[in-house]
């Protein structure tokens, strides 16, 4: 591991926050923070804090010193001064002369001694920062020192390595008793560089946030030379079948299995983060991953966002997967007996209420790993944090055996209070863990779709022949967007196939890409026919097709909506190319809600007219006006409310068909009032 801290680029970072009212001492902070924090081998998802003391005006214009500590929620990655609240450091230091001080009382103090009362919490692990005398402090969860003290004898393995240069404190809880205890030991010897938090992390010091930072590095650099010098060979590898399977072929599967079944017949659902490597496949495939795979979390810290330990599955043969299914289900099922009665063994006075038995990360020989979330952001840490436990464990092994905290200290976490409030409690979004693709999503109505599905706390795959990553973008960091020619088959479940690889599978999806070709029916040429069906009909048929053979996997139902237009109940004169395919999707509409209800799949369309951004482009807009002797604008408006209609309120409708569970074979018509193109 190498030192990245940069003399100008610090400099750029005082001048920068200077503009803004910040002193040298935050500027700082910051950068060395954010050093720490974008190097996943140090710090992941919100982990590790940093520090630093120094002086500040209050309200009565009296200099006090504060202590300036990383908040809760913010990861240090991207963190700005407001994500390092200051606090009173002179009623914290007053705590240490208590015998004990439990979490609440410890939370309250610290907010009450905060300059700014709407700042975040600081962090759980603010008191042994205030209590350690040095100016800049810096704590991570060093993958490489995990693996070295994550040992039975990590203790010995540290003091034989460290020497004198660090402190080494045994595992205990973080809050005041880790506090008061660190600093005992770092009063022994006050020439140390840092502190060995066995089970835990490393935390290094210094008067200047470089040198804080560098000593980290040259810790952590140190132990990283270490196990390349002392490595063993790799796992033994299992037995497994030579042919492998498909990841779109079992991700659907496992997704499906993985949903809960509520009371009311409604299912929720999770979000698949797919990881492999040689090093995953290395670990995962190991003859003894049952061993080294469930032993818990190399920090304690990851127990909120992975469960303790992963599901193993077994390896999946192509040409039985209908078996491989059932044995995923009795692991699955297995999984959370197992939890269920952790939970059991270490709720001893009934105090805490039982999570959800889902697993946040599954292990499949010959395949990989995946991470399991409400979210793909979710999915995503735990994906990440299962990736950095594979190295850490690996190196583990090579060197000894991994052994990290106890269960009833990893429960004491999990089920921490403070730990807890990591996680948020607020309320998901109507169409949140649902997997929503879009199909001429690029631009008009389609783009307004997937920005409305989103909104909704949907995942978004965005499809078209241009811009589909451009407003994949729009929708969030998580979306995918696609570029694909829908009348082509092969790239159709080639797309599919990719969307499943990215989320898990699909849930909802909105047939939408179409164009509107024109001419007088009886003069028409035929490849202009055949052109429209091929786009205005076949593709919504290939694109259901495609998406039934996804939510047949999963039996967990879905939702198919298609784009059926105001063509297929009213024609319009010289539309016959668009009308004909537009009125056989209305009928493709019934026949999937027919055919395929039994397996809880609902299909449903609206039927549009006149949509501004939409189905008519400006020339097809100025030749109809025109041929009705009004404006564009007029025409635009000429329904029965008198009200124009645009893009935002036909993805608005498709939300509400998306959203409507007891809702089957249903159109929508979204036009301002047309009683041509009334259905009933």
């Amino acid at each position: 591991m190498k030192s990245l801290w940069s003399d100008q680029a610090a400099e750029d970072m005082i001048s920068h926050y200077a503009k803004m009212g910040h002193g040298r001492d935050m500027a700082l902070r910051v950068y060395s923070s954010r050093l720490l924090g974008n190097d996943p081998r140090l710090v992941l998802h919100g982990g590790g804090n940093t520090s630093v003391k120094t002086m500040v005006r209050d309200v009565m214009d009296e200099e006090i010193e504060v202590l300036c500590v990383k908040g809760s929620g913010w990861d240090m990655g991207n963190i700005e001064p407001a994500g390092l609240p200051a606090v009173r450091r002179a009623p914290l230091m007053r705590l240490r002369q208590l015998a004990a001080l439990s979490d609440e009382d410890m939370v309250n103090v610290q907010r009450a001694n905060l300059l700014d009362s709407n700042a975040p919490n600081p962090s759980v692990e603010t008191l042994l920062h205030a209590f350690l005398p040095h100016k800049f402090i810096d704590h991570t969860h060093a993958t490489a020192v995990l693996s070295l003290i994550d040992q039975p004898d990590g203790a010995e393995r540290a003091a034989e390595l460290f020497g004198s240069s660090m402190g080494i404190v045994p595992y205990i809880m973080p809050g005041f008793a880790l506090a008061k205890r660190a600093v005992e030991l770092f009063e022994q010897d006050p020439s140390v560089q840092g502190l060995i938090l066995l089970k835990h992390g490393i935390f290094t010091f210094a008067e200047t946030a470089k040198d804080a930072y560098e000593r980290m590095i040259s810790m952590v650099d140190l132990v990283e030379r270490t196990l390349d010098k002392t490595r063993k060979t790799h796992f033994i590898p299992a037995s497994l079948p030579n042919k492998p399977t498909p990841l779109a072929a079992i991700a659907p599967i496992l997704r499906g299995l993985l949903a809960d079944r509520l009371e009311d017949r409604t299912v929720r659902r999770w979000i698949l983060d797919f990881r492999t490597s040689p090093e995953i496949r290395r670990y995962v495939d190991g003859q003894d991953l049952a061993r080294y795979s469930q032993q818990g979390v190399v920090t304690p810290d990851h127990t909120i966002r992975t469960k303790n330990w992963p599901l193993i599955l077994p390896a999946a043969d192509p040409d039985q997967l209908a078996c491989w299914a059932d044995m995923a289900k009795t692991a699955i099922e297995a999984f959370a007996t197992r939890y269920a009665a952790y939970f059991e063994r270490h709720n001893i006075n009934g105090s805490k209420q039982q999570l959800d038995t889902i697993p946040r990360v599954v292990l499949v020989p010959g395949l990989g790993l995946f991470g399991v979330g409400a979210s793909a952001k979710d999915a995503a840490i735990a994906a990440d944090i299962a990736e950095n436990s594979v190295n850490c464990i690996t190196d583990a092994e090579a060197i000894g055996t991994f052994q990290p905290v106890s269960e009833a200290e990893m429960f004491a976490l999990e089920y921490w209070s403070l730990e807890q409030a990591k996680l948020g409690k607020g309320k998901e979004k109507p169409l949140a863990r649902q997997v929503v693709v879009v199909t001429g999503g690029g631009s008009g109505i389609g783009a307004a779709t997937a920005l409305a599905f989103a909104g909704e706390g949907a995942e978004i795959a965005v499809l078209d022949r241009e811009k589909a990553s451009l407003v994949a973008a729009q929708c969030g960091k998580t979306a995918l967007g696609l570029e694909l020619d829908v009348t082509d088959d092969q790239a159709v479940r080639v797309a599919f196939d990719k969307i499943v690889e990215r989320f898990g599978g699909i849930d909802i999806v909105v047939s939408n890409a179409g164009a509107a070709w024109q001419g007088t029916i009886g003069l028409v040429d035929e490849a202009v026919l055949r052109s429209s069906f091929e786009l205005n009909f076949f593709a919504h048929q290939r694109i259901a097709q495609n998406a039934v053979r996804i939510m047949q996997a999963q039996a967990t139902g879905g939702c198919l909506l298609f784009n059926v237009s105001k063509q297929a109940v009213n024609p319009g004169k010289d539309f016959g190319p668009y009308g004909l395919p537009k009125a056989a999707t209305l009928s493709l509409l019934k026949q999937y809600a027919l055919d395929h209800g039994r397996d809880g799949i609902r299909a449903n369309g609206v039927n549009a007219d006149r949509i501004r951004s939409g189905l008519l482009s400006n020339e097809m807009i100025t030749a109809r006006s025109q041929a009705r002797g009004v404006s564009p604008t007029d025409y635009m408006a000429g329904n029965l409310l008198g009200r124009e209609v645009t893009a935002r309120h036909v993805a608005e409708a498709f939300v509400f068909l998306a959203r409507a569970e007891r809702t089957t074979a249903a159109v929508l018509t979204v036009d301002g009032g047309n009683i041509e193109a009334s259905l009933r």
